[in-house]
């Protein structure tokens, strides 16, 4: 790796929420960023925001072809990735399994597991190469503990988690390392877009209670991408304060 190039992250998802702070506060510290996400308009703003040192690419990451595309021309000076972070996903509805809408439960599969193996795979072998590299997964508490309408969403995070850890299996001894991150109840757009556009709906979900923030998720993540290369940050699991545990939902026969 060229040491004259500083440090290049590549976020998927960074038009909002976790991605947006985490490319703030990397290029805050120096770091060049390589922003995703399919509203090029807002990653034109983020990039103008950014400055030079941010290159914003427009693309669906749950559409293989142009995942690759994007990756294998990457100018030059971009493409020595240090540190991948997979934070690209979306929750839709939430109805139980047997009324839910199978639109929906395509669209989080599509995003929550095939983008996020996609850029992985594709950005794998420039880390190979350089012999070093990081890969942080967004994955939920959802993928650890259940919630009625969780379903589909709960298990493609359930996925994110696994498979970070299998990552980790085949990678050992490469130079690369593999965290799975997993928030709770966190403010951002995402029940925004859960809900399909009902704001008043989704403001309810955060009404009265303090939440993890966006720039809570981003500066863990640069903890995580400024830990010395010789440990590996298996998994952090992180919920509100004001988040916990339920009983057990047993139903009553009567």
């Amino acid at each position: 790796m060229n040491s004259n190039l500083p440090k290049t992250i590549f976020i998927t998802g960074a038009t909002s929420g976790f991605g947006k702070s985490t490319a703030r506060l990397f290029n805050k510290n120096g770091w060049q960023t390589i922003i995703t996400g399919r509203r090029a308009d807002r990653l034109e703003e983020i990039a103008e925001e950014l400055g030079e040192g941010c290159l914003p690419l427009s693309f669906d990451v749950s559409d293989r072809r142009s995942v690759k595309s994007a990756i294998e021309n990457l100018p030059p000076n971009f493409n020595k990735i240090s540190v991948l972070c997979n934070n690209a996903g979306l929750a839709l509805g939430l109805e139980g399994a047997d009324n839910a809408n199978l639109d929906d439960w395509d669209q989080m599969i599509d995003t929550n597991i095939k983008g996020l193996v996609y850029a992985t795979r594709n950005i794998l072998p420039l880390m190979i190469e350089d012999g070093e590299g990081l890969i942080i997964n967004l994955g939920s508490v959802a993928g650890a503990y259940p919630y009625p309408g969780g379903n589909v969403y709960g298990g493609t995070k359930a996925f994110v988690s696994q498979f970070s850890l299998n990552l980790r299996a085949d990678l050992v001894g490469k130079g690369i390392n593999v965290t799975s991150l997993e928030p709770g109840l966190a403010e951002t757009e995402f029940s925004i877009v859960r809900f399909k556009g009902d704001r008043e709906k989704a403001s309810q979900v955060y009404k009265d209670t303090k939440v993890i923030s966006p720039e809570d998720i981003a500066d863990t993540i640069y903890w995580i991408a400024t830990r010395p290369k010789n440990i590996n940050i298996n998994k952090i699991e992180i919920m509100a304060g004001d988040q916990a545990f339920n009983p057990f939902n047993v139903v009553k026969n009567s």
